[in-house]
């Protein structure tokens, strides 16, 4: 299964159906999108529900935004669904996300995989029951050779715990001062082949990273939207990416002259 089978890569541009910002450039594309899904317990208490319920309104959104994001030619879609710090919530709002995890797996797996989207995992899947981490690594294993996009689920994932792992990893492999460099934590990362964030989103209307993919995102661009996650749309999606499009992503240089006029 091929990237063409399924999701179309854009050439030279690409629109989705409704796309407020027309068309983008391929090239302005962001490879690599990383999101915050944030908002759902919000989401569900506006609506009298219960928080449960907002999570599982937004598990359903996965698969709409991967669509989008395959549609707009995205490569690696990011997305973060249970922090290392979401085991102080309340024990029964905990085991139900570990259920909607599970349910997830068993009925996403086979569209995502039919649609040619690659799952990956970041995190600690050790805290996970038996019977769930394997079904994570089936999934894992069923869709590896997928090329439409590579869609990684941050799960019991936490920024700060990542770089201590590659620490540690250092150490157990004897490496001398001299030796550690950036290129040797980066190999010692959960997944060392996951390119740097391009472009990081957070729902919900709050500003701040929360402990996101620290390494990853160092010179990432942010977009902060309002919406809570159930209510983020391919539109949203869209919007992000096109105001992405338009800046300029210096690495610490200066502006050029163009820019500058």
């Amino acid at each position: 299964m091929t990237a063409d089978d399924h999701l179309p890569r854009p050439s030279p541009t690409t629109s989705l159906t409704n796309d407020p910002a027309g068309t983008i450039a391929a090239d302005r594309v962001p490879g690599h999108v990383a999101i915050i899904m944030d908002g759902n317990g919000r989401w569900a208490a506006q609506r009298g529900l219960d928080r449960i319920q907002g999570h599982e309104r937004g598990t359903d959104n996965i698969r709409r935004i991967t669509h989008a994001a395959g549609q707009l030619g995205v490569k690696h879609l990011t997305l973060w669904a249970f922090s290392t710090e979401n085991w102080s919530r309340p024990a029964d709002e905990v085991q139900g996300i570990l259920r909607i995890l599970a349910r997830a797996i068993e009925n996403e797996t086979g569209e995502l995989h039919r649609q040619g989207a690659r799952l990956r995992h970041i995190g600690e899947l050790d805290a996970l029951e038996p019977t769930l981490r394997q079904s994570v690594l089936d999934a894992i294993e069923l869709t590896r050779d997928n090329t439409a996009i590579t869609l990684t689920l941050a799960f019991n994932y936490g920024g700060r715990r990542e770089i201590v792992h590659a620490a540690q990893a250092i150490v157990r492999d004897g490496l001398r001062p001299e030796e550690v460099t950036e290129e040797a934590i980066r190999e010692r990362l959960y997944a060392p082949d996951l390119p740097e964030a391009d472009l990081i989103i957070r729902t919900s209307g709050e500003y701040r990273m929360s402990n996101f993919l620290l390494w990853q995102g160092a010179y990432a661009e942010f977009f902060f939207s309002p919406k809570l996650w159930p209510d983020f749309g391919a539109e949203d999606l869209v919007h992000a990416v096109e105001d992405y499009s338009r800046r300029e992503r210096r690495f610490g240089a200066i502006a050029s002259s163009a820019s500058r006029r």
